[in-house]
């Protein structure tokens, strides 16, 4: 494999879920032929209302969901029906942060012995060893080494998302897939985790899928951005061009309901209202501008 080829590539993947409730009303599809290149070092953000298929992707993209249909690559190698056998040695590489860290943390689990699973089962170090690299862990997301032997309840929400941040490059990985990290938490707190992100990525030459609701965060951290509709990606493109230049009307209105930070600002601008009759859903992406992608 050529360092030119994406870390990750997606092909026309399908999540397909049968319903099962009384009314039974058939197979209902989350992810919808999604096509997606994430390149080595780049931070992708994705976003889209609730419902639209964000963390269905980013799990299929995990294997933590099998693929309905379509086809699914990491670091050159196809992995789409791989068994568990053969997804156990890419797992250090693929690793995930999600959006509650209290539901994320065994609450009967020292938080040091919580960092310390992924080097006991992939890396083959001592005891002494996983406490050692579990104490620079802490000391990388800035939480002080002498508090690995308490419990998750003594944390707060910021302190517990950076525990899962250090398990999550405990395993020395190349790709993450932070599903919402910053949701649960205060905004001053999330512009320290994004911070935190941002400054791993530089320093590990790390790739995120980044799956949020707050734009003003993926504008500061991503490359590109991909804009989720009822499972599809209807825009996608460079950061700077999709936040400066939305060309999909839904893509205008989301980035008209998010809030700005200037009461005057905030009271003369006009909300769009996304209408999905009047803009039927289009059949295949097609580049508008460079790196500029619109589902026509």
């Amino acid at each position: 494999m050529t360092r030119t080829e994406p870390l990750v590539r997606i092909e026309n993947a399908t999540k397909v879920y049968e319903s099962r409730g009384w009314r039974n009303a058939g197979p209902a599809p989350v992810v919808n032929g999604v096509s997606l290149d994430i390149a080595r070092g780049e931070i992708v953000g994705l976003v889209g209302e609730s419902g639209s298929g964000k963390s269905t992707l980013g799990r299929m993209v995990l294997r933590l969901e099998t693929l309905t249909g379509g086809r699914l690559w990491f670091d050159g190698q196809e992995i789409t029906n791989a068994s568990r056998n053969e997804m156990r040695p890419l797992r250090k590489a693929m690793q995930v942060v999600f959006q509650d860290p209290y539901a994320a943390l065994s609450p009967r689990m020292r938080v040091g012995d919580f960092v310390a699973e992924p080097l006991r089962v992939h890396s083959g170090r001592s005891r002494r060893e996983r406490e050692e690299r579990v104490a620079e862990l802490f000391s990388t997301v800035g939480l002080d080494p002498a508090l690995m032997k308490r419990f998750p309840h003594e944390f707060s929400g910021g302190q517990r998302q950076r525990i899962c941040i250090a398990r999550a490059i405990a395993s020395d990985p190349s790709f993450i897939v932070a599903d919402e990290p910053i949701t649960a938490l205060d905004v001053s707190i999330q512009a320290q985790i994004v911070n935190l992100f941002k400054e791993l990525q530089q320093r590990m030459g790390l790739t995120y899928l980044f799956i949020a609701h707050d734009l003003s965060m993926v504008r500061y951290l991503c490359d590109r951005v991909a804009v989720m509709l009822h499972g599809r990606i209807v825009e996608i493109g460079p950061a700077a061009s999709v936040f400066g230049n939305p060309l999909h009307p839904y893509t205008q209105a989301l980035l008209s309901a998010a809030p700005v930070p200037d009461p005057d600002v905030e009271r003369r601008r006009t909300r769009l209202i996304y209408d999905p009759e009047r803009y039927p859903a289009g059949e295949a992406l097609e580049e508008r501008a460079p790196g500029h992608f619109l589902l026509v």
